[in-house]
């Protein structure tokens, strides 16, 4: 594997930094993490990393955040922009948890390569999935509709971020399954480059094929509907997952218990992405409050309040 490690980018959030396309935090000066005196009853950091376009993880970590510092830890952001560098960090201890992973499907190459040094902390929600969707004037039902109408979809099918595991099913198992290659083009740049192709379509109402998944806000927010995936090419139901650095519920072990008690049903989950992505936009800390006042039984108790 060749690493090439670009500079950190800080924004201008608090406690919350970037890394663009590395594979490593070591050698930037950002490794130990816990490194302010971790203990098993609170104090000490904690480091979420996460990719910040996947919205699942960008809620779930403002989540944690209000929590964890609330049982007295201080919270600190990495965003880091390939699942590679961020399943790569987590292993080597750079971060402490990564707050949503996909690790049984999605990800599964990524933990097959980390997995001996990954803590699975706990599931926290069941049922998520991938899958291709189009608008809901469009008028196919499933995957194999597409075969011999690349004419209706411009010969393109728009994906996210290349080393996605989204990507990967889509290009490795949904296209040769349903004879695609060679017909359609799987267009990869960014989530945010999906979804503005995604709006652009649905508001001249033209027709589009994108890579969704399930949870995810967008669903709601735009008229798509998911086809039906005959040849299960795009994979199983999966569980999102809070995966912590080796030796986390050691170092943290009051944390790793209040995490390990996280469970979120369809509405509980899809309330919260709503919130924090869309209502609270840029103002993630606040959507957190909002959502725990409306959900006050929700998760387990913490020391603290």
């Amino acid at each position: 594997m060749t690493v090439r490690r670009t500079p950190l980018i800080t924004r201008p959030l608090t406690r919350r930094s970037a890394l663009l396309g590395g594979v490593g935090l070591a050698g930037l000066g950002l490794a130990a993490c816990g490194s302010d005196g971790g203990s098993g009853s609170g104090g000490g950091t904690i480091t979420l990393g996460y990719v910040p376009s996947w919205t699942d993880g960008l809620s779930t970590a403002y989540l944690l955040q209000n929590r964890l510092e609330t049982m007295g830890y201080t919270v600190e952001h990495q965003e880091i922009e390939q699942p590679a560098a961020l399943y790569s960090a987590l292993a080597s201890g750079d971060i402490d948890i990564y707050p949503s992973a996909w690790p049984e499907v999605t990800h599964e190459k990524y933990m097959a390569e980390y997995g001996e040094d990954i803590e699975d902390l706990a599931t926290y929600y069941k049922n998520a999935v991938l899958t291709i969707a189009v608008p809901e004037y469009t008028d196919i039902t499933s995957i194999a509709d597409l075969k011999g109408n690349a004419d209706m979809f411009g010969g393109k099918i728009y994906g996210i971020e290349p080393g996605a595991g989204l990507t990967g099913v889509t290009q490795d198992s949904m296209m040769p399954a349903y004879e695609l290659d060679g017909e359609y083009e799987l267009v990869t740049s960014s989530t945010a480059a999906m979804l503005s192709e995604l709006k652009k379509a649905t508001e001249a109402e033209t027709d589009i094929v994108v890579t969704l998944w399930r949870p995810f806000w967008a669903n709601s927010t735009f008229a798509v509907k998911d086809l039906e995936d005959p040849e299960g090419a795009m994979g199983e139901t999966e569980g999102l997952h809070f995966l912590a650095r080796p030796g986390f519920s050691e170092d943290f072990a009051d944390a790793a218990e209040f995490i390990s008690g996280i469970a979120l049903d369809d509405e509980q989950y899809g309330s919260l992405e709503d919130l924090v992505v869309n209502d609270y936009t840029d103002k993630e800390a606040e959507g957190v409050e909002k959502w725990l006042e409306e959900n006050p039984d929700v998760l387990p108790a913490v020391e603290g309040e």
